[in-house]
């Protein structure tokens, strides 16, 4: 595929007690492949706050197109309050934020002269009207689209998102959501009802993270699994399967089979695993990891 990937959603900044380290799903995985040289288009809102100034500063230092990027005058720049108990990430995302009123004419408009590949997306960013709306005006224009579920109890709907994966061609989960979306309490053979429920949705590829198992991707021509790469020096998960998510995206723009894309996706996401968050400014880690894969 050739063009931007069109990249819609929130960015915020995670804060880890008293710490505020850049992000947000959509964000982080815009990141990445800016750093992996693919130039994306980011659609996204953020406050005249200081925080906003900051998101602003560091897109310009990394070099990403800035234009879809909107200003909300009422709202502030969005942040969560993220707690690591037993390893493992738990968020406070407050209501209200930036994100939530992206608009859909200026997001039309950000998209004019440029050739999109395909369209990634989250669901938190849909949770109110506004936001929602843009998100229906473009992906009416925009093919392929890839759905990158990321449930956040209160914050999001099954039928919207059931909704919003019927209309993609590649949606992408963690084991737990697969399970949640199912809802299968029993928790039975995954490949089984992974399957089942990519043929359900109409999917091309159904991408399944299973943290220290690995992932799956399950295609109508077959299903592949790998394993994970151990860590050497564990900091958090915050941000692991963003990485993984922008290596897929990467993959599919140019045409890699699809053992390969995942096991570059899984390493690429232990890498993530040990730093604080996702998103740092470390050219030479994008470097080294586009050299192993031109070897």
């Amino acid at each position: 595929m050739s063009g931007s990937p069109l990249i819609f959603g929130e960015v915020l900044f995670d804060r880890f007690d008293g710490e505020e380290v850049l992000g947000g799903a959509p964000f982080n995985v815009a990141w990445h492949l800016q750093g992996f040289g693919l130039k994306p288009l980011l659609i996204s809102r953020i406050g005249k706050d200081r925080l906003g100034q900051q998101v602003s500063k560091r897109m310009q230092q990394w070099g990403m197109e800035m234009k879809g990027v909107q200003i909300d005058f009422s709202r502030p720049t969005g942040t969560v309050e993220v707690k690591i108990q037993d390893g493992e990430p738990h968020y406070e995302i407050l209501p209200h934020q930036a994100y939530d009123q992206i608009d859909a004419t200026a997001a039309r408009t950000a998209l004019e002269g440029q050739k999109i590949s395909l369209l990634y997306h989250g669901t938190l960013a849909m949770r109110e009207p506004q936001s929602e709306h843009a998100y229906q005006t473009l992906q009416k224009c925009v093919r392929p689209i890839f759905v990158d579920v990321n449930l956040r109890t209160p914050w999001w709907k099954q039928d919207q998102v059931i909704g919003m994966l019927g209309k993609a061609s590649w949606g992408k989960m963690n084991s737990d959501e697969l399970f949640m979306l199912t809802r299968d309490k029993k928790r039975t053979d995954l490949k089984i009802v992974a399957e089942k429920f990519r043929q359900d949705m109409g999917l091309e590829g159904l991408i399944v993270t299973m943290g220290e198992q690995g992932a799956g991707l399950f295609t109508r021509e077959k299903t592949e699994f790998v394993e994970a790469v151990p860590v050497d020096r564990m900091v958090d998960t915050v941000g692991a399967g963003d990485g993984f998510s922008a290596v897929c995206i990467v993959g599919l723009s140019r045409g890699w089979e699809p053992s390969l894309m995942l096991k570059r996706a899984v390493l690429f996401a232990s890498e993530i695993l040990q730093q604080r968050g996702a998103t740092k400014v470390d050219r030479a880690l994008y470097q080294k990891i586009r050299m192993r894969w031109s070897e």
